[in-house]
């Protein structure tokens, strides 16, 4: 019996990414990774800046009889561009590209219908919350935490 789609959802979520032809050339990167500063666009999966949890998750039973039960989560993930000149609109309108793309990965479309259930794995997943920050070490960086949230059934 499962307990959790959370190993799955992840999985699948990379899964997609690695796939995605926006995202050709970018690292995508299963949870925290040590600061590459010549590594131009990369995005992690299970890890933001200051979060207190790679996922959070929440259960509950779906109706009477405790058959079954539906689970919420939410996986944090992180853009980032780089960039060695001191213009913060370049990295910035980048990493809004690298977070649309990863948005994009997640709507159906003829080659991918089930891409908003990651593959199957859950009911649904969407993008839903993000955060820009901006920094200036050895040139500028642009970072966007953002969450994708998603619904199951276990």
């Amino acid at each position: 019996m499962l307990t959790s789609r959370v190993p799955a959802a992840v999985a699948a979520l990379l899964s997609i990414l690695r796939a995605a032809p926006a995202l050709d050339g970018v690292r995508i990167v299963d949870g925290p990774e040590s600061t590459n500063a010549t590594e131009r666009d990369i995005v992690l999966v299970g890890w933001q800046p200051g979060a207190d949890a790679a996922v959070s998750l929440t259960q509950g039973f779906n109706a009477a009889g405790a058959r079954t039960r539906d689970e919420e989560f939410e996986i944090a993930c992180y853009a980032e561009s780089r960039r060695g000149d001191k213009d913060m609109a370049i990295p910035r309108a980048r990493v809004f590209e690298l977070v649309g793309a990863v948005e994009a990965a997640l709507r159906a479309t003829d080659a991918a219908p089930t891409a908003p259930t990651l593959n199957g794995t859950v009911l649904w997943a969407h993008l839903t919350t993000g955060n820009l920050q901006q920094v200036v070490v050895e040139g500028t960086v642009a970072g966007l935490a953002f969450t994708v949230s998603c619904r199951a059934r276990i």
